[in-house]
């Protein structure tokens, strides 16, 4: 990571009255900075296989940047809620599809009863289909992933209730 690059993107940011920054450079996910400028908001720094974290606002323009943290963090793995509701994370970084074609009907709605083997959503990562499915059977409760978008990995995409 070249650190004198995201000092600089910072300055920027911090010198413009821009509300949001955002800048990738990917090499399989190498560099992610997202800015944004709220009275409480985080300022997210993230590097190649590290975790997102939150840093306080921006002090004065004096101050420097919290560091990235060290590559190797991983994110949490999914489990269940409280709410007793299993959740259905998502194996990989790709793109959300809740069915194989724009004129095809969706794998499954909220409120269908499924089984553990049955394909509730694909994701496309690097031009290849993968099908993601129930590994319990029950009733979807929701579908948290907006079809067609961007999912990254372990994001929650199907909670579904035992039974």
């Amino acid at each position: 990571m070249n650190e004198d690059k995201i000092r600089r993107l910072i300055e920027i940011f911090r010198e413009s009255g821009v509300e949001e920054m955002e800048y990738q450079e990917s090499f399989w996910r190498g560099i992610r900075l997202r800015l944004g400028r709220q009275t409480q908001g985080p300022v997210v720094l993230q590097a190649a296989g590290a975790a997102a974290t939150p840093a306080a606002a921006p002090p004065p323009a004096a101050a420097a940047p919290e560091p990235a943290p060290a590559a190797g963090t991983a994110p949490a793995p999914a489990r269940e809620e409280d709410s007793g509701l299993h959740v259905i994370a998502a194996p990989m970084v790709g793109t959300f599809y809740r069915s194989s074609s724009p004129d095809v009907e969706a794998f499954a709605q909220e409120g269908d009863r499924v089984r553990a083997g049955q394909t509730l959503c694909i994701i496309e990562a690097m031009k290849i289909m993968n099908e993601i499915e129930a590994d319990i059977d029950g009733e979807i409760v929701s579908i948290d992933a907006e079809d067609g978008g961007p999912v990254e990995y372990n994001q929650a995409l199907v909670h579904i209730r035992p039974g």
